[in-house]
């Protein structure tokens, strides 16, 4: 069969078409399934543990997203009462950067690691209605949530013969009790009061909370926990 000059150009022009469209799909496809790269520096411009960069690189929960709440006008005096929330007020309130925050696990642990506000948040969630007192002062009762400090203990892999665990406080607060004490199953560190943020003036973004201690181990602004 004799091809005219005509076909042998239209099915060279075809082959040509197919040739780009089909480059232009697999560079498309390829842009849509690129991986990005996590940062390999912290907010503060150190090197990224690998530890951490494994947690991160998880697929995050679904997550509602906050609104940051943001400090009082005017901030009572100590103990108190705080009228925005009927909770009364204790400490000075930090200012914390809430981007760069995080929760750093440290000390006697395999994983040292630096959580963030959503990778806690993906914890198991628990919530109960408790009183928070501080005997001679106040008893406040509210409903807090949060994750069970065992669960966020459990991330970092506390090593065998550690004895105690202290919780600190971005305002140089710090607590200490034992570990088998921190880790009894009721604890919990709260990011959430009456299903909201905590405010500013009593935690935010979290505090430890010991439903049958005192107020004075509900460790407000938490910063790190370091297993000893």
């Amino acid at each position: 069969m004799t091809i005219s000059k005509t076909d042998l150009l239209r099915r060279l022009m075809c082959l040509i078409f197919i040739g780009v469209i089909g480059f232009t799909l697999i560079a498309c496809g390829a842009a849509r399934g690129e991986v990005v790269g996590l940062p390999t520096t912290s907010p503060l411009g150190e090197a990224r543990p690998e530890h951490v960069a494994a947690v991160e690189s998880k697929s995050p929960c679904v997550l509602p997203p906050i609104v940051v709440p943001t400090p009082p006008a005017v901030i009572p005096g100590y103990t108190e009462l705080d009228p925005a929330t009927g909770l009364h007020v204790t400490g000075t309130m930090p200012d914390i950067d809430f981007v760069a925050w995080r929760l750093r696990i440290s000390g006697q642990v395999e994983r040292p690691l630096e959580l963030t506000y959503d990778e806690i948040r993906c914890l198991p969630r628990v919530q109960e209605s408790l009183p928070l007192v501080c005997p001679g002062f106040f008893e406040d009762f509210s409903t807090w949530a949060g994750a069970p400090i065992k669960d966020v203990l459990a991330l970092a892999g506390v090593k065998p013969g550690a004895r105690s665990v202290e919780f600190v406080s971005a305002d140089g607060y710090s607590v200490n009790m034992p570990l088998e004490r921190a880790l009894e199953p009721a604890n919990f560190l709260a990011y959430e009061w009456q299903d909201q943020p905590l405010p500013r003036l009593h935690g935010f973004p979290l505090r430890v909370v010991i439903p049958d201690g005192g107020g004075s181990q509900w460790v407000k602004w938490l910063v790190e926990v370091r297993v000893r």
